[in-house]
């Protein structure tokens, strides 16, 4: 049986390495060892240990997400190609988890489940939004046709900024939301007294009169700034503007990162650094991409292909900028003494894209990518530094979700008013040192997407995972703890275990109210080989 915890001492792997080889996230050289602290069943959060206040003051949060980051994609990850000095040092102060899970392999449910602790099949968003069947469902191609599902979060949802904001916190939103078409479901009427660029795209938007991730922005939440500004960098200073003028007064900001989603867009100079450092570790040298995958039809258009090797010059330089603005962020909290009493939490909405659109990013040794439920698809790098550096530079191989963010968040803050319907669970002893008790983790996404998903529904429980895939109506069964990249489905020499997992499945999506598919009339059979 798959060890449920286990901590390690670590080094972040080297950017400077010029090998290619993408590695996984457990890293040559670890020592792994069990924490000895007794062992912590998770109760109702009342029951649980009191908030850390260090110095008697509410710890501050900062919680930050970056768009379409990749589980590989972070030096202390496994790559060899991209630079993330800061959150490698970030790594070191804090908890490096290796089997952190978004709650969607696409973007609005897994940001609705952070806003909530709830799977999204509760918050009733289950795609991004308006999806892709807003302009084209029901194609000859497809076998199946989806449900429609919420284009916002409903107002009477409890948010995490509304929670901590009844709980005297200032609240901040520096970046995307996506979780609302019209301006009544923006962050400013879901619990966040600033809002600087959240409204209803999910992307930076590029058009004839705005830029991308250039101003000017075309956004209606954020001001533009001098031309040629860069909005990794104008997000971060409206982060920091905020903190200097509600330093004596706890805070709580989301930090949502536009980046490092479409349109591939960076500063030419740092483009130019990673081309060059490209060039050197010759990393298109054996191709960059590939079609032969089983989901990959011939009829397909270019635009389905994987990535194979993380190389892409632009995509490097938008993450460097992410890093290196973090740099610039927590030298000024230290600066401003409250770097200590700071909660620090770093994710990513789903695993990284690359299947089409650009393929920008290869998660290997992961399957798949974003709008997957493959591990590609959702398994997501977390850091959390905890206020006093608890458990500084260890390793947890504990299963956690984007819906344990909020109760754990309250646990730690001592915020009062939760509600009794979330999914997530507080992780808090797992903060401390202590175990939590196993449980099951679930996926429900009953779409097709735009990197040639197949849409299914999806269980974890300890080492063993299962597909339910809807397009062509099988399960398939992987054993995570032998086969990370999912290569062979063992379903048929386990047909107990499968059967376990289908039925817990399937009882979780009746308990849920989750929405299946339909049979598409116009579904083409002979068309769609």
């Amino acid at each position: 049986m798959r060890q449920l915890q286990a901590f390690s001492k670590f080094s972040p792997a080297s950017t400077s390495n010029t090998s290619s080889k993408q590695e996984p996230a457990g890293l040559p050289g670890m020592k792994y060892c069990l924490v000895t602290a007794g062992f912590s069943l998770l109760m109702p959060l009342p029951l649980l240990a009191g908030p850390e206040k260090p110095g008697n003051e509410k710890p501050n949060v900062l919680f930050i997400l970056v768009d379409d980051l990749g589980y590989s994609d972070l030096g202390c990850y496994g790559s060899r190609f991209y630079e993330t000095p800061c959150l490698d040092k970030l790594a070191n102060e804090g908890i490096r988890f290796t089997d952190a899970y978004a709650a969607c392999p696409v973007s609005s449910p897994t940001r609705a489940s952070i806003m909530t602790g709830k799977y999204p099949v509760k918050t009733g968003i289950t795609d991004w939004i308006p999806g892709r069947q807003a302009s084209s469902s029901g194609s000859a191609n497809d076998r199946l046709i989806a449900l429609p599902f919420k284009n916002e979060l409903a107002l009477e949802e409890l948010t995490l900024a509304e929670l901590l904001k009844k709980n005297g916190y200032r609240t901040m939103i520096s970046g995307k939301w996506h979780l609302g078409e019209t301006p009544e479901f923006w962050p400013e009427n879901q619990g966040f007294d600033i809002n600087k660029g959240g409204f209803s795209k999910g992307s930076p938007v590029k058009n004839n009169t705005s830029n991308g991730f250039f101003s000017p922005y075309g956004n209606p939440r954020l001001p533009d700034g001098p031309e040629g500004e860069y909005l990794t960098d104008r997000q971060t200073d409206e982060a920091i503007k905020f903190i200097e003028e509600n330093r004596e007064n706890p805070f709580f900001i989301y930090l949502s990162y536009y980046a490092v989603h479409n349109p591939m867009q960076a500063k030419d100079e740092m483009i130019k650094r990673f081309r060059t450092k490209a060039d050197s570790m010759q990393l298109d040298i054996n191709g960059t991409f590939t079609r032969d995958r089983s989901w990959i039809r011939s009829s397909m258009s270019e635009n389905f292909r994987e990535r194979t090797v993380q190389s892409n010059p632009v995509y490097a330089a938008m993450l460097y900028s992410v890093d290196e603005n973090l740099d610039k962020l927590f030298s000024r909290l230290r600066e401003l003494g409250l770097y200590e009493n700071t909660l620090i939490v770093f994710t990513s909405d789903n695993g990284g894209l690359s299947t089409s659109e650009g393929s920008p990013t290869c998660n290997a040794p992961l399957r798949a990518g974003k709008g997957w439920l493959y591990e590609g698809g959702i398994r997501v790098p977390l850091i959390i530094r905890m206020p006093g550096k608890k458990l500084a530079g260890t390793v947890s191989t504990v299963q956690v979700s984007s819906i344990d963010f909020l109760p754990t968040i309250a646990d730690l803050t001592g915020s009062e008013g939760i509600k009794a319907d979330i999914d997530g669970i507080s992780i808090l002893p797992l903060l401390k040192g202590a175990r939590i008790a196993p449980r099951p983790l679930f996926w429900h996404y009953p779409h097709y997407s735009n990197q040639g998903v197949e849409p299914g529904s999806a269980v974890i429980l300890g080492q063993y995972k299962l597909i339910d895939n809807f397009e062509r109506d099988r399960r398939e069964l992987y054993d995570l703890s032998a086969d990370l990249s999912e290569t062979k489905d063992i379903s048929a020499e386990l047909p107990a275990k499968t059967s376990e997992l289908y039925s817990l499945l399937q009882q979780w999506r009746e308990k849920t109210g989750a929405r299946m598919m339909i049979q598409n009339p116009a579904w083409n059979e002979n068309g769609s080989e």
